[in-house]
């Protein structure tokens, strides 16, 4: 497994800026957002000038991109347009993992199987594959319609991020049944009350997390997602979430 960060750690920081300060963390892989509504690139931008973008995502200081987690605001056809997009850039800087957002909970569940079908034909046919998040207030925040979604959709894969399922409504439950599913991981720590807090100061086990992983033949990304928080050292948190996910590989 790789220990990576994403960098939505430094969402109001350009692209470059947010990927020297990985660098001074002494991190060697990196997950690019590519959303419409933050400031690093927009997937309207990847498709208006695909040139640059591919550029801006080769100019890493070395950093191994190991994902493209992609925020779409677009709809009908200019959001699959935008997605194509992203796809031929994951194809041109050899990134394999797509990480996009289910839908939001009350969307009908046969409206988002077509769209996650269509999301991984066209990731398919540029070598990439599509990680859907579990995420609070979307259809995956319930780890059983996220099984159920990946059973309908070949080839869909999941981007665990257990937070969401120690701070939730199915907190407690359990989620060992989705560990054949994962394409991706996003880490931070969570309280049942909080879904960030300090880490070391939470309850998520990543040495379970880590076995559990390891059992399904797991050899990705562990990608941190830490948010700046009030009297709190940035940079701190993120050095001590890369060192306590490499001593445990």
């Amino acid at each position: 497994m790789l220990v990576a960060a994403s960098t939505e750690c430094f969402h109001q920081l350009p692209l470059h800026e947010a990927i020297e300060r990985f660098v001074d963390l002494e991190y060697s892989n990196v997950e690019i957002a590519i959303d419409e509504a933050g400031g690093q690139l927009r997937p309207s931008e990847v498709e208006a000038n695909f040139d640059k973008a591919v550029v801006l995502c080769r100019d890493t200081h070395r950093l191994n991109v190991i994902a493209y987690h992609v925020r779409i605001q677009a709809t009908g056809e200019e959001y699959y347009r935008h997605f194509r997009a992203v796809c031929k850039l994951a194809k041109a800087t050899k990134v394999v993992t797509l990480v996009v957002p289910s839908s939001e909970l009350g969307t009908p569940f046969n409206e988002e199987v077509e769209r996650l079908r269509r999301l991984v034909d066209l990731a398919t046919l540029e070598g990439a594959r599509v990680g859907m998040q579990t995420t609070l207030g979307c259809l995956t925040e319930d780890p059983d319609t996220a099984v159920v979604l990946c059973d309908n959709v070949k080839g869909l894969g999941l981007t665990l991020d257990p937070s969401h399922y120690i701070c939730g409504p199915h907190a407690r439950r359990g989620f060992s049944k989705l560990m054949k599913y994962v394409y991706h991981v996003h880490l931070r720590d969570s309280t049942k009350d909080a879904l960030q807090v300090r880490i070391g100061q939470g309850e998520i086990e990543y040495g379970r997390l880590i076995g559990q992983l390891r059992k399904v033949h797991y050899n990705r990304a562990l990608s941190v997602h830490v948010s700046e928080m009030p009297d709190v050292d940035h940079m701190g948190e993120l050095r001590k979430m890369r060192l306590l996910l490499e001593s445990l590989l």
